[in-house]
């Protein structure tokens, strides 16, 4: 019978910042101390593909999963999802701060689309995200791990018993050496011993939301790269990552739940941060004369149009009912407006 101990994963940040590594390694080094806590090393999350021997090694853990990585929550746990990871989102108490206005805002969000089929598919266990971002103190971490083991449940399988054919068991057991691992890479060392996590590469596609997602289709008619399909089931999903051009978050402007992450965009709402949901926020920005939203995400697909060598379409073309959206968000602010005119300021 195996010793009953969470199972936390660490996601190497991309490149080699120095700071992200020595706060990887504390954390590696202090939780193989923690006789509670079954540590692992896998490369960054977004950049895992299908077939990589760290996708492999995720989908064979079983139990309760802690996954700390250089990403928002929200965006790490569909990544696993999407990576066929799955399990209830667990309660985080080591978070960035959410505005109150926000939170309420999130609570008013229209309900998810339904589907009994994804359901089945997702095991009774829960899998906490932690961005690595919050804290540069690794005890911060350790406390909130420290947390967690005391109300987890969880069987740890053996390692043989983790193995389903593939990947074999001498790749699999390198992830599970993350100390070696980060040692080698801070030593820039190859020898044979030292353990080497597979390469990968920088990726770029669209994380759905699945509890924020609609299934309203209005990303599946505003893409025109063929990106998005349906499931057997009518859900949408990410069908051809790659065929999505790097750089561009126009879909996700487009959503009108944000429910589309694009988890490594430079804008909070676009990446994954919380209490930003795209269908109930005035966009001020038009007090200012900048584009609003679905603009911008038809220009920025227009960019991508001409650079196949495609006609532009601008907003002619998949976007009928966030237009109309539009013009109710147009209506409020000139409510706004009106209002503060009644005022005699």
């Amino acid at each position: 019978m195996a010793d009953k101990k969470l199972t936390v994963v660490i996601s190497q940040a991309q490149g080699k910042n120095p700071a992200k590594r020595e706060l990887e390694e504390s954390l590696a080094a202090a939780l193989l101390m923690e006789p509670d806590v079954e540590v692992s090393l896998v490369p960054h999350l977004y950049d895992l593909t299908a077939d990589h021997t760290g996708t492999l090694f995720l989908q064979a853990l079983r139990g309760d999963l802690v996954f700390l990585s250089w990403l928002y929550p929200r965006a790490n746990h569909w990544i696993l999802d999407r990576l066929g990871v799955r399990g209830t989102e667990g309660l985080v108490l080591l978070k960035e701060e959410v505005d109150e206005d926000e939170e309420e805002a999130q609570k008013e969000k229209a309900p998810p689309f339904e589907n009994p089929e994804r359901q089945k598919s997702i095991p009774d266990r829960k899998i906490y995200s932690i961005d690595l971002r919050v804290s540069s103190s690794p005890d911060d971490y350790l406390n909130e791990i420290k947390r967690l083991t005391s109300e987890a449940q969880v069987q740890t399988f053996q390692l043989m018993d983790m193995i389903q054919q593939s990947p074999r068991p001498a790749q699999i057991e390198k992830y599970l050496k993350p100390l070696d691992i980060l040692q080698g890479q801070k030593n820039n060392t190859k020898v044979e011993e030292t353990p080497q996590l597979e390469p990968t590469k920088r990726r770029w596609y669209p994380v759905i939301d699945y509890g924020l997602c609609t299934n309203c289709m209005e990303c599946i008619d505003f893409c025109l790269f063929g990106v998005y399909g349906v499931d057997q089931g009518g859900q949408i999903l990410v069908e051809e990552q790659d065929s999505c051009k790097k750089g561009c978050p126009a879909c996700s402007r487009v959503c009108p739940e944000n429910a589309i992450i694009f988890p490594g965009h430079k804008t909070p709402g676009i990446a994954g941060a919380d209490g930003e949901v795209a269908g109930l926020k005035i966009d001020l920005s038009k007090l200012f004369g900048a584009p609003d939203a679905l603009e911008m995400a038809a220009r920025e697909r227009d960019v991508e149009l001409v650079a196949e060598g495609r006609n532009a379409v601008g907003m002619s073309v998949g976007i009928p009912q966030r237009t109309k959206i539009s013009q109710e968000t147009s209506d409020e602010l000139d409510d706004l407006i009106d209002s503060l005119d009644a005022l005699d300021l």
